[in-house]
């Protein structure tokens, strides 16, 4: 344990908590929008890097370069696909569905969104939507209490379950006081970490390798071609952006169309080359540390060279990125979960649309506070499963139930209110059935989750009735909104 990693710890985590405190008293006279979109104010690097930042949870530290470590280069295709996924939800999705958010009566939420992209006055899509959420987000976030807690426990010998309560504290704490305007400016801060992290430990890694030693591998560890089905599940994880509430509502929240671009820039060039340095860590870290079950077993590839190279002040700044991933991802989830339920349940079904702006930025605020606790119990869950396993679970029902319908609600005017229920019922139902009960194919259940979803929603809409003249006026005047801009 050194005093010095404590020390940077501690100085980081305060500086979380007072950037929630400084948008508190800034945005305490805000509303809904405020809160939950930061009034569509983010800037490109902001909206850029927190996009990037809050995609990027502990398992870009942990997770990912650990299963490379241990398993070899048919995990390549997971960041891979990933690198893909990414610049087509920027290039393809991320335009269109800022204008249409705009256009379907200034929608702040995903299920709000939907909703209004029909023009339908049924909660069902909405309800449906939240409940996905509150489940995924749960998963979600309990990964990166997950992280917090084994980082804690590793580095300075805290115990693990009371890490995993200092950090979903302090999560809690910034995303509580501050909103959206606050996570997207810790996740700013969080990005920069992040990146520098992640390129300085395996340079400094390859540098400090001994050339005569000879590394241990299994069979086929060099090979990414050995298995089919590492390559078809790893290039399936691209399809869980365009259906990951936390990432595209980043999409929703920038100024202009201008302003998404120079995003779209910033955003991709980050998520590729923290990509590419988390596989370098895990070949790397294989050959600078020799395998090792406890690294695998706690996903510590990351950690472990680090403190192995550095000294503690050092190592507790680059440490502190898996804090930063951790916590810039769950503060993003709890969010979404919480304006998902808030908008799209409390406000529309409870309370008949007459809660006012304070009491709802109240019900987000409990919100946040309840789906953290029931995260936390998961997360101390010794059977909850490891970190890659509750993110790649939580990634396959977001990705399945969202990815095709947001997709065809942007680019296919027959897309009906019925089809978007359908797609996104079946794409849920399929992905938890698959994992459920298909796993052992070594098919990664996003992938037939995904195309399910996109089928159900596609023959729905083409065996019920068409949208309305005013739905498909909707979406010709959405198509051309940035000519009025």
């Amino acid at each position: 344990m050194e005093i010095s990693e404590i020390i940077v710890f501690v100085i980081y985590l305060g500086f979380m908590l007072g950037v929630g405190v400084y948008f508190f008293f800034k945005s305490r006279h805000g509303g809904e929008k405020t809160y939950f979109l930061g009034d569509r104010q983010m800037g490109p690097w902001v909206g850029g890097l927190s996009a990037g930042a809050s995609d990027m949870s502990a398992w870009l530290l942990m997770g990912l370069p650990t299963s490379i470590y241990a398993f070899g280069l048919g995990q390549i295709w997971i960041p891979v696909g990933l690198a893909i996924g990414y610049a087509l939800s920027w290039i393809i999705e991320a335009p269109r569905l800022r204008r249409f958010s705009i256009v379907a009566n200034d929608s702040i939420t995903i299920p709000q969104y939907l909703t209004n992209r029909f023009l339908s006055s049924s909660h069902a899509l909405q309800v449906i939507c939240a409940v996905v959420f509150l489940v995924a987000y749960t998963i979600y976030c309990a990964s990166s209490i997950k992280a917090c807690g084994t980082l804690f426990h590793t580095v300075i010998g805290l115990e693990t379950t009371t890490a995993m309560y200092l950090a979903a504290l302090i999560i809690v704490g910034y995303t509580f006081l501050g909103g959206f305007s606050a996570v997207c400016w810790t996740d700013f801060f969080q990005g920069m970490l992040i990146f520098v992290a992640m390129m300085i430990a395996p340079i400094f890694a390859a540098a400090a390798l001994d050339t005569s030693a000879t590394a241990e591998f299994t069979e086929n560890y060099w090979n990414p071609f050995s298995d089919w089905t590492e390559i078809v599940s790893g290039l399936a994880w691209g399809l869980g952006y365009f259906g990951m509430p936390h990432i595209i509502i980043r999409f929703m929240s920038l100024k202009s169309q201008k302003t998404l671009k120079q995003s779209a820039k910033i955003g991709i060039v980050w998520t590729v080359l923290v990509l590419v340095f988390a596989a370098l860590i895990g070949v790397i870290g294989r050959m600078f540390l020799g395998f090792d079950e406890s690294i695998n077993e706690n996903s510590l590839v990351f950690i472990a060279i680090v403190r192995k190279i550095f000294p503690g002040i050092i190592s507790g700044i680059l440490l502190s990125a898996v804090l930063a991933a951790s916590m810039s991802t769950a503060d993003s989830q709890l969010l979404s979960a919480a304006s998902a339920f808030a908008s799209d349940v409390y406000k529309p079904v409870f309370r008949k649309n007459k809660a006012k702006d304070g009491e709802m930025l109240w019900i987000g605020r409990v919100v946040v506070l309840v789906l953290a606790i029931v995260a936390l119990m998961v997360a101390s869950n010794p059977n909850a499963g490891s970190i890659m396993d509750l993110v790649s679970n939580a990634w396959g029902l977001f990705g399945s139930a969202f990815g095709p319908v947001i997709l065809l609600s942007l680019f296919w005017k027959r897309l009906s209110f019925k089809g978007a229920l359908a797609g996104i019922i079946v794409g849920a139902v399929v992905d938890a059935v698959w994992y459920a009960f298909l796993s052992f194919t070594g098919i990664y259940e996003l992938a037939p989750g995904f195309i399910a979803g996109l089928l159900a929603a596609v023959i729905v809409s083409l065996v019920t009735e068409a949208p309305n003249a005013e739905v498909e006026e909707l979406f010709d005047r959405a198509v051309r909104y940035d000519e009025e801009e």
